[in-house]
């Protein structure tokens, strides 16, 4: 398969397994919610990390790489385009709002956000962080409130940091009531974990 192939070994957490929990999440919301086209979706949701410029040398290599993956297969211009739009439109960049044309975008949009709560997404933080080469955590650093795209990519933040700065926020975004309830339970995992986590830093858990 194409996107087990392209992602297959990724470190940084955007790896297959990532991939098909997001298809997972997002064909549980469409069935749940009962709208939105599965079969945009579900492509939408495996393609979504294609050419994000995380994973390639340059934006414009990642986005040649998808077009050709769309020039082998039989898939009409409109569903193409619809896919396009999701895939460009749903990324958190910082907290840089983008305003979603359609529900099928929403619903990959929460899928995607979903896997980056919870006990995964603490794993994928701090697995994104360190091949960033990140520390895990350093409280003289102060937590970014607003940033460009730029600053969220290349500013200097810990994995800690990272769940302030993106994966708390993430609950309060999501799109569906299916979505938000599925993030109640990831929500209170972190909260745990970052409780926990100040404790044994502190030494107070001894």
């Amino acid at each position: 398969m194409f996107v087990r192939k392209e992602l297959g070994e990724d470190a940084t957490g955007h790896d297959w397994y990532h991939v098909d929990r997001v298809r997972r999440n997002a064909l549980h919301i469409c069935k749940h919610e009962k709208t939105g086209d599965p079969f945009i979706i579900e492509m939408a949701a495996l393609l979504h990390d294609i050419p994000d410029e995380k994973l390639n040398k340059t934006s414009e290599l990642g986005r040649a790489k998808l077009d050709s993956f769309f020039n082998k297969i039989m898939i009409t211009d409109e569903a193409k385009g619809h896919i396009e739009e999701i895939i460009n439109s749903i990324s958190y960049k910082g907290g840089q709002k983008t305003e979603l044309k359609t529900m099928e975008a929403k619903i990959v949009q929460d899928a995607d956000r979903l896997d980056a709560i919870g006990a995964i997404g603490i794993a994928r933080a701090f697995a994104y962080g360190g091949k960033k080469g990140q520390s895990i955590y350093d409280p003289t650093v102060k937590v970014r409130e607003e940033m460009t795209l730029e600053e969220y990519r290349k500013g200097k933040s810990t994995s800690i940091h990272h769940f302030y700065e993106k994966l708390l926020k993430l609950k309060d975004l999501l799109n569906t009531d299916t979505a938000r309830k599925m993030a109640e339970k990831r929500q209170q995992m972190m909260l745990n974990f970052l409780e926990q986590f100040y404790q044994e830093w502190d030494g107070q858990d001894l």
